[in-house]
């Protein structure tokens, strides 16, 4: 791969110069690749450690406190006894130790952090007649004149070593010679994506448009007026008071941002429902010049939106699939390289895009390396921590200590990791040790629907139900990235054996396996 990969620079750079002329020596367009992820025990920056375990404290100290107090107040109760012989206070007394105890009851669940429950969520599938292969993708490049050879060759290489499939969705509108961005198109697609993952939703779980008390829409590109939020808000005639957030500029990402901020108004208004929207606007990305760096987009991103259906309320645990454990979000942002390692601009001519740095892979490699090492003392196994922390102070007095990379694999069932190239989802899978099984998921998608972009952790956890591997008890591991440079994770429990559901855009492909 990584010789495949040194060759194909070199020839882009040769290509370049010759399609300039004999004057064109003096310039060459460059597109290299970082070979690999940065060492992720090279040189673990320990105040991450820290940050997980001041996470793991805040999280359990609470349930520490509660039983010394009702310990507390049991030896108080123990000297009213004292204070009150009398066999006729028996009664009273009686009476007023049930009442101190409801109240302590009362407190509890009432100051307890409130679980968030996966009750269900809908991926759409996009019509059969949206398909593209990568055949009719370059030639339909090709014949809209909007691309040089170079910008053609490009795109087909990329493609090839891509991992994307034949089947996958996109609208054949980006190909006209004379298209245009425009906001009609967007909001057309983003309409079409959005309401169908919520229709499917709403059939699932059987929950009415005014149950809805909470609406958060992310979307990375496309923001219009009145916003994603509102369209959804005017298309189902939400409630009035509905508290509605609309999430844009956030890349891949912006999923799990979105899953956190639903997380936290779950807890401001208790015992209600929050539906969560992702999705990306694949026409409003499209770019139709040549520069090499902001044609990856292209190559990658595809139809596709998901819609999830969030509790808080205790009475939902008996339906709801999927509770919510972790959450660690890591923004590298503070970072000039990992600021500007995706940014949508425009080109010497004026054409929009979205630009991919060379250094995307290093920097995600760090975003990464900051967020599993957060994550990791509030997942891995006792054992685990005590091998990473002991490897990690011996390293730093003998360098020449072998460094200990903590076997994930124990923490979680399933791993769904954000499609977004075979060279990414490779590396990372080199860096963990993962096995093709947790795997499995991740490369499945990108074959079947691309990258799409904040819902692609959706598809991927969709096809594991459909596989029907989704057992009580089970832990998912959910990672996307995303410009910023952002990291995040969120770890979902099982809450019951998953089986195959009615709705899922799985269904035809594990039925022909099965044939």
């Amino acid at each position: 791969m990584a010789r495949e990969q040194e060759q194909f620079s070199a020839e882009i750079e040769n290509r370049g110069s010759e399609n300039l002329g004999p004057n064109g020596g003096s310039f060459f367009v460059s597109v290299k690749v970082r070979q690999r992820l940065p060492d992720f025990l090279g040189s673990v920056n320990l105040k991450y450690v820290e940050l997980g375990y001041s996470y793991l404290i805040s999280h359990r100290l609470y349930f520490l406190i509660v039983p010394f107090l009702i310990v507390l107040c049991s030896a108080e109760i123990g000297k009213l006894k004292d204070l009150f012989p009398n066999p006729k206070c028996e009664l009273t007394d009686a009476l007023f130790i049930l009442v101190l105890l409801g109240f302590i009851l009362y407190i509890f669940l009432d100051l307890a952090p409130r679980s968030t429950y996966l009750v269900d969520f809908a991926c759409y599938r996009p019509p059969d007649e949206l398909k593209i292969s990568k055949q009719e993708f370059i030639e339909l490049a090709r014949n809209s004149g909007n691309f040089n050879d170079a910008a053609i060759d490009f795109q087909k290489r990329v493609l090839k070593s891509s991992g994307i499939g034949q089947e996958t969705y996109m609208s054949r509108v980006v190909f006209h010679p004379d298209y245009k961005i425009s906001l009609k198109d967007g909001r057309e697609e983003a309409a079409m994506v959005m309401f169908g993952a919520i229709n499917d939703l709403f059939r699932a779980t059987k929950i009415r448009p005014k149950d809805i008390r909470i609406l958060v829409v992310n979307c990375g590109v496309l923001n219009t007026t009145p916003s994603l939020s509102s369209m959804v808000i005017n298309h189902f005639k939400l409630r009035p008071n509905i508290q509605s957030f609309n999430l844009g500029g956030m890349g891949c990402a912006a999923g799990i941002i979105a899953i956190d901020l639903a997380k936290d108004l779950l807890n401001a208004y208790p015992g209600t429902y929050a539906l969560v929207v992702s999705t990306e606007a694949v026409c409003y990305t499209w770019y139709k010049g040549n520069d090499l760096d902001m044609l990856l987009s292209n190559c990658f991103f595809r139809m596709g939106a998901a819609a999830m259906l969030l509790s808080s309320s205790r009475l939902d645990r008996w339906r709801a699939k999927y509770e919510l454990k972790q959450l660690v979000r890591t923004h590298k942002g503070m970072d000039e390289r990992s600021f500007e390692s995706i940014h949508l601009k425009e080109d010497a001519k004026g054409t929009q895009g979205v630009s991919v740095s060379k250094d995307v892979v290093e920097v995600g490699g760090h975003a990464l390396k900051a967020n599993i090492t957060t994550l990791g003392p509030l997942v891995l196994p006792v054992s685990e921590q005590f091998h990473f922390l002991t490897n990690l102070v011996f390293r730093k007095k003998k360098t020449s200590y072998k460094p200990y990379i903590p076997d994930y694999k124990l923490a979680f069932e399933h791993v769904c990791i954000l499609a977004a190239s075979n060279k990414v989802l490779d590396e990372i899978q080199k860096n963990l040790e993962l096995t093709e099984e947790y795997m499995e998921a991740s490369r499945k998608t990108l074959e079947r629907f691309g990258n799409t972009s904040s819902s692609s952790v959706w598809y991927e956890l969709a096809y594991l139900e459909a596989s029907s591997k989704i057992k009580r008890g089970d832990r998912v591991w959910q990672l996307a990235f995303g410009s910023g440079f952002k990291c995040n994770s969120v770890v979902w429990k099982a809450l019951n054996n998953v089986g195959r559901p009615k709705q899922n855009p799985w269904i035809d492909e594990i039925k022909d396996e099965c044939l």
